[in-house]
């Protein structure tokens, strides 16, 4: 056991000219990236996903947004929502502009789906803050599974 030990200097580094050579290490070490991955990021645009033999339902969250600066894109599987969000405040006394504030800010949701979507027949509806999208599942056109025996 005695062959492990070392022996510590404290000043060892101060010696080298390597004062910060152990905060260097101890952020090395830290590892912020596992910390922030195993936080739970709120997704910015909330869904709700249901399924039949026939279609998906999608309903989605975007309060305060405007329908023409909404977008909906389908290709095959996936199915990409996105949309912009202006706010805009102005404060006057008299004919004095005091204070003026404006905001842009942008929303994006990505996901794939089991089965690709037949988009000349989707659907979408917007009302209250929230978009609604009738997806209907494309045919396999044929497509059977083999029981092997």
């Amino acid at each position: 056991m005695a062959n492990h030990l070392m022996q510590f200097d404290p000043f060892g580094d101060l010696a080298r000219l390597e004062p910060l050579r152990g905060v260097e290490d101890f952020f090395r070490d830290f590892r912020f990236k596992n910390m922030l991955r195993d936080m739970d990021a709120k997704p910015p645009i909330k869904l709700d996903v249901t399924e039949s033999e026939l279609a998906y339902n999608i309903k989605a969250e975007l309060p305060g947004m405007k329908k023409e600066d909404i977008k909906v894109d389908v290709d095959g599987n996936r199915v990409t929502i996105s949309g912009e969000t202006r706010r805009e405040s102005e404060q006057k006394e008299g004919n004095t502009v005091v204070r003026s504030e404006r905001y842009v800010g942008q929303l994006y949701r990505s996901f794939t789906l089991e089965q690709d979507v037949d988009d000349a027949k989707a659907e979408a509806k917007y009302q209250d803050g929230v978009l609604e999208l009738s997806l209907p599942k494309k045919p396999n056109h044929g497509a059977k599974k083999l029981v092997v025996n």
